[in-house]
């Protein structure tokens, strides 16, 4: 009898060792892949339970019968049961991160989103994987109502509108620092690490009253990450099928024992031409680029913020005819168009010692272009040095000021004639420097209402005293639901040879007819957001419309003649008015869509000969535009799929002659994309998938893109007396060569594959 006991009592400890078992796992944030440290795993029906370490690891004794719960401050809960496994990996969905995501554009102070007064959009790295791309201007096509433009089949420069305003009127900023200047925003959007970006906040509407010239139309604020939170090594690496390989590197590591340094590499290269729309013409711009980021955080008294930035970046890129090397360029043999760009940006932050909530803020920017467009040089040169103090100040508990002032130096010098003294033919640069005073009134009227009034003062050497006041109210209907009414005014000093590239190819004679007066906005924006959670089911909705006048609005004309590119202030006024709306809904951990939706009417209105208002649409300006990103995600194989895509509306096009064959008009077209994501666990992740599906190029649309492909140098291009083209047998629609009829990209349907590698202390 006692064997027999004994033989049970052995039996039994088996059976339990065979039952009882320790499983580990990680526990991340489905959105950012970041560790969720602090986080409660626990078992079903038992009070067991154990916390995530810093790295979000945890390890747990359970039986194969069990299901495993976590809960975290911000998440929601998920519920999984592993069976065998020894291994789980928990992607964690944050509870309404968009309403509770802090911004500091809208007001240049932290806050909620829900709580700013300043409708602001967030959009985070996660948002950007869903269609990996090599530059931050590829990864806007996906925002609604931001569209990236290209504007030179050639050379492939390009710009961003935002709710069909030209790339000039929308100001670019790093970490709230105007570093992106006019000249490089041609250029400036290439080369920003995407391992260092935390998020994007775009501001749509004028923000010239905190901001100044340049923000006219709207702001993006690329804001990095944190020296402090950001991971101890991360890796991005991407080729395609084009022969496309780009490289992101981000790392980590501490100078001492109060200095933290976060340095990015980003590389991209691309040299393989393709003419797949047989114009003798590369499709694709070959571009070589290397970008080198650093940011230094100092640990100081009382969490005292003080940060250091600085950014190098190369770039070699060329486009044009096929058989083209180095040996033609600036030659009238074989057309190319050469360019180089060495750019470097310098950014600080620092909280003065004192008990009052000051911030000193600086960035100084140099660039330099050396180019050729064929035979034309183009060599220029901008530096700009930018310092701005604010005194944030709390006045009680519903009341805050912000004061500030600000200084802007501007030099810019090139080889054309917007820096030719008329009067002795020498060379002139152009140097200014602007000063400007701005003040911000918020208050918290009650538990609804809000208030904020704001006015900002700049002297312009030229164009004198400036003076751009805003107003806004925020009423909050209920806990997510609010309502936004925004107004004020904007201006914008003019550079044309700086902003847009058409100046620069010298394809055309740009001829300016008067001194330039500064533009200036008059704008009203509506803004309503409400959130809804059931269940499972979540939806947001954010919607807005808005009205904006202009007067002394520069519109390049390219129709007056073909041969020109004439420049003007608008005898008239010109507008931009429309909706926008934002759809956001997801089920549980594993279907999320966001769909967007732009109508918009922008044109001007000017008189003719005979005294009549004519009301016009701008070029390469779409009516309507669409944007969707879908994904659904399968936890337990961690795989996740991506759809998304865009759709734009017909817009008018540069034709430049009467008889030019190309229609007037794009057609309906859409880019769309797949991607689909392998996660193995926090350290690796694979994902691959299609660009374009649709395959779709302008070229489907036309019998040709560039105008005279074949005599880049116009060479047999017969003029009559006066100047016109002459229409002949070997030229019978009277065309000169021309690469601005361009709408967008040129490049086709594409795979990709990439891999992510994450490392964290």
């Amino acid at each position: 009898m006692k064997q027999i006991v004994i033989v049970i009592l052995v039996m039994s400890c088996s059976f339990f060792a065979v039952a009882q078992r320790t499983v580990h796992g990680d526990v991340l944030n489905g959105q950012t892949g970041e560790p969720v440290a602090g986080a409660t795993v626990s078992l079903l029906g038992s009070s067991r339970s154990v916390l995530c370490n810093e790295k979000g690891k945890f390890s747990i004794v359970m039986d194969s019968s069990t299901s495993l719960i976590v809960t975290a401050v911000g998440y929601e809960t998920t519920t999984f049961f592993p069976g065998n496994k020894t291994h789980v990996l928990f992607l964690l969905s944050t509870l309404q991160k968009e309403l509770d995501a802090i911004v500091v554009t809208g007001t240049m102070r932290p806050v909620k989103k829900l709580e700013s007064p300043i409708a602001v959009e967030v959009y985070t790295t996660q948002f950007l994987k869903k269609n990996p791309a090599p530059s931050l201007f590829e990864s806007l096509q996906n925002v609604n109502g931001v569209r990236p433009q290209l504007n030179c089949s050639v050379c492939n420069t390009g710009d961003i509108h935002i709710n069909g305003l030209e790339g000039p009127y929308t100001m670019v900023t790093i970490d709230g620092m105007p570093v992106v200047s006019s000249l490089a925003s041609v250029y400036g959007l290439f080369g920003i690490p995407a391992q260092l970006i935390d998020r994007i906040e775009i501001v749509k509407g004028p923000a010239s009253g905190l901001y100044g010239s340049e923000a006219i139309g709207g702001l993006i604020n690329i804001i990095t990450k944190s020296p402090e939170k950001a991971p101890a090594f991360a890796v991005n690496a991407m080729t395609t099928n084009w022969f496309e390989h780009s490289l992101d590197i981000g790392t980590k590591f501490t100078i001492g024992s109060k200095t933290a340094s976060l340095l990015g590499i980003n590389y991209y290269n691309y040299q393989h031409p393709f003419d797949k729309n047989d114009d003798q013409f590369t499709d694709v711009t070959l571009q070589h680029r290397i970008s080198i980021f650093n940011k230094l955080s100092l640990v100081r008294k009382n969490k005292r913020i003080a940060t250091l930035a600085g950014r190098f970046f190369y770039e070699d890129r060329w486009g044009g005819d096929m058989r083209y090397n180095r040996s033609f360029r600036g030659t009238d043999s074989i057309y190319g168009e050469s360019i180089y760009t060495k750019r470097w940006e310098l950014m600080g932050n620092y909280q003065l010692p004192v008990a009052e909530k000051m911030f000193f803020s600086f960035s100084a920017t140099g660039h330099d272009q050396d180019s050729y467009y064929g035979i034309i040089p183009y060599m220029g040169k901008q530096q700009i040095i930018f310092g701005q103090l604010i005194w944030d100040k709390q006045l009680g508990a519903s009341h805050n000021m912000l004061f500030g002032t600000a200084i802007r130096y501007n030099q810019y010098d090139d080889n054309s004639t917007a820096t030719i003294d008329t009067l002795t033919g020498k060379n002139k640069p152009e140097e200014y420097t602007i000063p400007g005073l701005f003040v911000q009134d918020e208050w918290k009227l009650n538990a609804k209402h809000q208030l904020l009034l704001g006015f900002r003062y700049d002297h312009h050497p030229v164009h004198k005293n400036i003076f751009t006041p805003r107003i806004a109210w925020k009423w909050t209907l209920s806990e997510k639901q609010v309502f936004r009414l925004n107004a004020g005014t904007g201006f914008r000093v003019v550079s044309l040879f700086t902003e847009d590239h058409a100046a620069l190819t010298g394809s055309r004679v740009v001829e300016v007819r008067e001194a330039l007066k500064p533009e200036r906005s008059y704008n009203i924006n509506l803004n309503y957001s409400n959130y809804w959670k059931k269940n499972a089911h979540s939806v947001s909705i954010d919607a807005s419309a808005w009205y904006s006048h202009f007067d002394n609005q520069i519109i390049a004309d390219y129709e007056t003649d073909p041969q020109k590119i004439i420049y003007e202030n608008l005898d008239g006024h010109a507008m931009s008015k429309g909706i926008t709306l934002n759809v956001e809904w997801n089920i549980g951990h594993r279907f999320k869509t966001l769909l967007g939706m732009t109508v918009q009417d922008v044109a001007k209105v000017e008189k003719d000969p005979a005294g009549k208002l004519v009301k016009q649409t701008p070029m390469l300006t779409e009516k309507w535009s669409g944007t969707w990103a879908i994904t659904y995600v399968f936890p337990k194989p961690a795989i996740t799929i991506d759809y998304t895509g865009n759709i734009y509306g017909p817009m008018r096009l540069p034709l430049i002659s009467p008889l030019d064959p190309r229609p007037g008009k794009s057609p309906v077209w859409s880019i769309q994309n797949i991607q689909v994501t392998k996660r193995f666990n926090s350290k690796l992740e694979l994902f691959g998938g299609i660009k374009n599906l649709l395959n779709w190029t302008p070229a489907k649309n036309t019998a040709f893109i560039i105008a005279r492909s074949h005599d880049p140098f116009d060479k047999e291009v017969q003029y009559d007396a006066t100047g016109k083209v002459v229409a002949t047998s070997e030229n019978p629609y009277a065309l000169t060569f021309d690469p601005a009829y361009v709408y967008a990209p040129n490049q086709g349907i594409r795979f990709f594959a990439g891999i992510r590698i994450t490392a964290r202390k």
